[in-house]
């Protein structure tokens, strides 16, 4: 009853079958490994960002440049504060406001973008408390040059003259007369009544929509596979199903011409 297996069709079929099931347990099983690797990175960037916040400050330099493992952590820089602009559209507390963002020349001739703090409200000069005058040395979280349009930063463009959507040193560069360090730190404490703005976990470390994709991918490849092996089945049944109708009877064949038939056929058809 179960020959027709060893037909040529059903070695296509059941090759691909044995084939197609392997792999697609071997995608779902890869898209659950990045999901799991992304919620380890959200751990890990967690316990980074609380560790930090107890560690002694380094010296800027000894942590750039600026990855998932120095990102948050306390840095110190020396210098003095020159060209001070203001980052709209940033949310702290569930309420909009503004970053007061301040460079910092450090005697190697660069800057440093250093955020002072965040007010509430529109951005406004008015209300930007004025730049510290003479030689400072700043502590806060170090971060990444942010990119317009993720995590949250606007990728509005055509502000007004004094304001950035993001800190960038690509931004920044066309903004500011001097070198940027491709990085920024926010201060530990806030200047002049602003609030301190908390360090951001580094790019990629968050239960994102991304690593949701993943999640969302590996039920898919598993559905895949379950799907393969229900078709196969159904494809059998309807054969073996055919098989037993035959045996029964119930299945017309296909009269067979006798060779009287044919030629007599073929004679009429040459008349």
């Amino acid at each position: 009853m179960y020959r027709f297996l060893l037909t040529p069709r059903w070695w296509g079929i059941n090759v691909f079958v044995l084939l197609a099931i392997p792999f697609c347990m071997f995608m779902g099983s890869w898209q659950l490994s990045r999901f799991e690797d992304r919620v380890q990175d959200h751990r890990d960037a967690g316990e980074q960002a609380s560790a930090a916040r107890t560690q002694a400050p380094r010296p800027l330099g000894r942590l750039l440049p600026v990855d998932k493992k120095t990102s948050g952590k306390q840095a110190t820089a020396t210098g003095r504060y020159g060209k001070q602009l203001l980052v709209p559209g940033r949310e702290l507390d569930d309420k909009r406001g503004f970053y007061v963002l301040t460079m910092l020349r450090t005697d190697d001739g660069r800057a440093l973008p250093v955020v002072r703090g965040w007010l509430a409200g529109d951005a406004d000069t008015a209300k930007a408390p004025a730049v510290p005058a003479g030689e400072v040395t700043v502590t806060g979280a170090l971060q990444a040059s942010e990119t317009p349009g993720s995590n949250g930063v606007p990728a509005a463009g055509g502000l007004p003259a004094g304001q950035t959507g993001a800190i960038s040193s690509a931004s920044l560069v066309n903004l500011v007369p001097y070198k940027m360090y491709d990085a920024w730190i926010t201060l530990a404490e806030a200047d002049s009544g602003m609030k301190a703005v908390p360090a951001a976990a580094p790019s990629d470390t968050g239960l994102d929509l991304k690593a949701f994709q993943n999640l969302g991918y590996t039920g898919e490849w598993f559905v895949f596979a379950g799907f393969v092996v229900f078709m196969w089945f159904r494809l059998m049944r309807r054969e073996v199903e055919f098989a037993q109708d035959a045996e029964l009877g119930l299945v017309e064949e296909a009269p067979v011409e006798t060779d009287a038939a044919k030629v007599s056929s073929a004679s009429s058809t040459t008349a």
